[in-house]
């Protein structure tokens, strides 16, 4: 899978992390459907393992659906497993080496310049910017002059408005959790989420 080419073409990660496996796996498929085809379940929404495998399975072997949250050598291989087709962490660790050898593109987390290094180093897909919220858009445009080729996805308190700010100052694409996916995961509102969705893809769209 071109996770990297991915990236490049839709802009957005939607990162689904739930307390209802059920109400998790329906919010992969209306993101999905809604227009979102690339997809992080985090390892820790309550039954992630099966979320995974029940969205594979209805959604079919192209969706890029990948594992969050993915610390461990055994993360990663719970991951592939389940049928994740790339995983994403929160820092360089083991899962990143595991995923390398099992195949598996990986969305690794830093935050400094030397975070940064050590996940290109790893063979990092692409650097997951993390927590975003610590320095902004401001934080990114300064590591993109040392880092010009990384190709960075700031993750952690991204909004619709943040998301422009971040694709402005060359971020590759944005991951969003709570403020896209709100109480879906949880049980709540479906048809809720797929209005928010259509806002951040018109943000995302207008960046």
């Amino acid at each position: 899978m071109d996770l990297r080419g991915l990236l490049e073409q839709y802009r957005l990660v939607a990162i689904v992390r739930g307390r209802d496996a059920d109400a998790a796996t329906r919010s992969v498929i209306a993101l999905v459907e809604a227009g979102v085809p690339l997809v992080e379940v985090s390892l820790t929404t309550t039954g992630a393992e099966a979320v995974i495998e029940r969205a594979r399975a209805e959604l079919g072997p192209e969706v890029a659906l990948g594992a969050g949250t993915v610390c461990t050598a055994v993360d990663a291989m719970r991951a592939a497993e389940a049928g994740a087709s790339f995983v994403v962490t929160p820092g360089y660790g083991p899962g990143v080496d595991e995923a390398s050898r099992l195949g598996l593109p990986a969305l690794v987390g830093a935050l400094s310049p030397t975070e940064v290094i050590a996940a290109t180093g790893a063979g990092a897909t692409a650097v997951k910017l993390f927590p975003a919220s610590v320095g902004g858009p401001p934080y990114l445009k300064a590591l993109r002059d040392p880092f010009p080729d990384v190709p960075f996805v700031p993750v952690g308190g991204v909004d619709a408005e943040l998301a422009r700010g971040y694709l402005a100052a060359g971020a590759v694409a944005v991951g969003v959790g709570s403020p896209l996916l709100g109480d879906a995961p949880h049980g709540g509102d479906v048809s809720a989420l797929r209005e928010r969705v259509k806002r951040f893809l018109d943000a995302i769209g207008a960046a």
